[in-house]
């Protein structure tokens, strides 16, 4: 029984060969079939010559203006940093960056964003420069000011206090935004957690050198998200310091130990049980956890945590995840889960295979390891 397409699948066909993609870059983003897509596309372009003899003026002149629209809302997507489903705040920005260029109704259409909250977020910043923004200045320095005359003991109620016993007006939202805002709490909340994660060993075995003599003596692991309709995909993946080579990696619909754990199995059996390895990553829970850092100590693999705040000490992983993004998930649009993850594989594996990097003298990763096997 032959398969049945929908027709945003078959719309989504059309407009990526209308954007200039030949039909077999088209299927190979799809999954659909080369002669399905031909068919689909004759179908589409003799339809539009029957109905173009019925059209009036100013029915072509709607239409016209639609295509133009669309291509601008395509040109946006394509020059934003983000996608139409990350956070507001990131699309506001995104947004505001481009609206010298593109009118406010094409902007919040590409990045799904209300145009009052648009409005909003320009006259916020507008309201910078007011007396208002000079009033929460001088008591944003008052409040820090109290924090630290206190021991930083002090929460919002009491910095609220001490601020009307001095004759300055104020509420406790405004103080809890502005603290927040600055970064500080009372050193009460989480002292305990705090002193509980210092009895644990969060040893930095790389401390940022990230160039290394020899395949598998170290490698690097994260996690990043990546949404599209309407849910949200965990992608964890592993790098080999030596060459930049994405080990494995794993997709998955919950950000847990599990899918690092198998992550890492998977690329440490694939890597032949490599001896002598560091696997280093930043602090999150699913790398702390109790069943992760069993997985590592019974495969005898020295595990290594970036500094606290320090997001540069896994640059290199965070690097993958921003090319990725940029190069593949960004720029397509996946009709299905199926599709993502596909997409995800090709993308690592032409990583892998042919994209030169500039630590490996402009060689892919599989190249220089080659290379490395000659030499040695």
């Amino acid at each position: 029984m032959p398969k049945k397409f929908t027709k945003e699948q078959k719309r989504q066909v059309i407009q990526m060969k209308e954007e200039g993609l030949s039909t077999v870059v088209i299927a190979g983003k799809t999954g659909i079939s080369q002669s399905t897509i031909r068919r689909w596309i004759q179908l589409f372009n003799d339809q539009r010559d029957v109905t173009k003899e019925h059209f009036s003026y100013s029915d072509y002149s709607n239409l016209r203006r639609r295509y133009e629209k669309s291509q601008k809302v395509i040109e946006v997507l394509h020059k934003v940093n983000c996608s139409a489903n990350a956070p507001t705040q990131e699309k506001l920005l995104e947004a505001e960056a481009l609206s010298k260029q593109y009118s406010v109704h094409v902007l919040c259409e590409a990045l799904k964003l209300p145009r009052g909250t648009f409005y909003n977020h320009i006259l916020r910043n507008k309201r910078e420069n007011t007396v208002y923004a000079k009033h929460r200045e001088e008591l944003r320095a008052k409040i820090l000011e109290i924090y630290h005359d206190n021991l930083q003991i002090f929460g919002a109620d009491k910095i609220v206090a001490v601020l009307k016993r001095n004759g300055i007006p104020s509420s406790k939202k405004m103080v809890q935004e502005l603290m927040s805002e600055m970064g500080i709490s009372s050193i009460r909340n989480g002292a305990k957690r705090a002193y509980k994660a210092e009895q644990r060993e969060y040893t930095n075995h790389v401390q940022q050198k990230f160039d290394v003599e020899k395949p598998n003596q170290v490698w690097v692991g994260d996690t990043t998200q990546f949404r599209f309709h309407n849910r949200t995909y965990y992608i964890c993946a592993i790098v080999d310091l030596y060459s930049r080579k994405v080990v494995g990696y794993g997709i998955s619909n919950k950000n847990s130990t599990h899918l690092s754990k198998t992550t890492f199995l998977k690329a440490f059996s694939e890597r032949n049980c490599p001896s002598d390895l560091i696997f280093h990553s930043d602090r999150g829970s699913n790398f702390q956890s109790a069943t992760f850092r069993a997985c590592l100590a019974e495969h005898l693999v020295v595990q290594s945590f970036s500094n606290p705040y320090t997001p540069h000490d896994n640059a290199v992983i965070e690097s993958f995840f921003s090319n990725m993004k940029r190069e593949e998930l960004y720029r397509t649009r996946y009709p299905s889960e199926s599709a993502f993850k596909k997409a995800v594989k090709d993308y690592i594996d032409f990583y892998n295979a042919k994209r030169p990097h500039a630590n490996n003298k402009y060689l892919s990763p599989n190249e220089f390891e080659s290379q490395y096997r000659e030499n040695k």
